[in-house]
């Protein structure tokens, strides 16, 4: 009856998120968030040692208790970098994200045109390299829900205990409809990054975001007064090396939105041997906290990582272990992570130094 009480939980707090017009709407996030750098700041455009780079990632979660109407996210992004002047460098991009919840099929579609600006702001042949990053991102986006899936408490039945099976008047006239969609809204991004590259394989780099600059209006109603909250990014990370063939690549990334925040920090061991075509193997472990305006910070998931470089592609699988409460519903089963990424090398001998993630 455990796994009933929590399902049943689930699909309410559901329900109050989204039918209620005071909602407060967040963004996805992923476990590999390094893998999906246009999403966490736009000073990470161009930031990356090739001509053009493409990434993509999915993420399922929460399948066990959801069953076939888990979360899923979908991310892709695709940007390129050109020579400005002497070593600086300007670079743009386009992003896009798509978020579905639930048995409401709660929709939040996302795109962005990205650019950044890569000042040099030290280095020599001797020296480490350094660079000073400013990027923005300019798009819009479309929420989308599908109100008809959902149980409202006037159709709750005392004589059965529960809801019924015939469809009955939901007497939420407003909702009345298969899908509603929220008007196509603007939304823009900016940040910041340093990094320093001291070696092939000693990096350091810190950066800073504000996404939704604008609090984009995102209600599904023509009188509603619903906004997209700010979200602030802080991240920092970097590479140190052992040897020539063993390094640790530490991040960790905060994220507040509203009343919500999140942290996830941690490590992946890389090992690269003496292979011409630059094999490389990366595993890892990364807690993932987080705290509500009712609790402190908890430990909610621990995410088990493996990534392997071959050549300019990279592939990533990652898999969230519950820690929290939760575990009690779903076993533990958190949810996975797939990621891709291709980097196209530069058509001529051009040295570009950047960190690795």
């Amino acid at each position: 009856m455990k796994f009933n009480r929590w399902y049943l939980l689930v699909i309410v707090v559901m329900t109050i998120q989204f039918s209620v017009t005071e909602s407060q709407a967040q963004d996805p996030r992923f476990s590999q968030f390094y893998a999906a750098p246009l999403q966490v700041n736009p000073a990470l455009t161009g930031v990356f040692e090739g001509r053009w780079r493409v990434n993509a990632i999915f993420r399922d979660q929460w399948g066990s208790i959801l069953g076939s109407v888990p979360f899923r996210t979908i991310g892709a992004s695709y940007d390129m970098r050109y020579r400005a002047v002497k070593n600086d460098y300007f670079a743009f991009g386009l992003s896009v994200l798509r978020d579905e919840v639930g048995d409401g099929h709660f929709i939040q579609n996302r795109a962005h045109l990205n650019f950044s600006y890569l000042k040099q702001v030290g280095g020599s042949r001797t020296g480490a390299n350094q660079y000073l990053v400013a990027g923005g991102q300019v798009g819009g986006g479309q929420n989308q829900v599908q109100f008809n899936n959902f149980w409202f408490s006037e159709q709750f039945d005392l004589d059965i205990g529960g809801f019924p099976n015939t469809a009955l008047d939901n007497r939420e006239s407003s909702l009345i409809g298969e899908s509603q969609n929220s008007d196509i809204f603007l939304d823009f991004n900016a940040g910041l990054m340093y990094y320093a590259v001291l070696s092939s394989n000693t990096s350091f780099y810190a950066g800073a975001a504000i996404h939704h600059l604008n609090n984009p209006e995102i209600s599904f109603f023509d009188n509603g007064a619903e906004s997209l909250n700010n979200r602030i990014v802080g991240h920092l990370g970097g590479e140190f090396g052992f040897n020539d063939q063993l390094s640790i690549l530490p991040a960790a990334i905060f994220m507040k939105q509203g009343v919500l925040t999140s942290w996830t920090t941690g490590a992946n061991i890389r090992y690269q041997g003496n292979d011409r075509n630059e094999i490389a193997l990366r595993l890892g472990m990364w807690p993932h906290f987080s705290s509500t305006p009712t609790s402190r910070f908890y430990f909610e998931s621990l995410a088990f990582t493996a990534i392997l470089e071959m050549e300019r592609v990279n592939f990533g699988i990652s898999y969230d272990v519950t820690v929290s409460d939760l575990q009690e519903a779903n076993n533990s089963r958190g949810g996975f992570e797939l990621s891709l990424i291709y980097v196209h090398p530069e058509e001529r001998r051009v040295k570009t130094v950047c960190p690795k993630f």
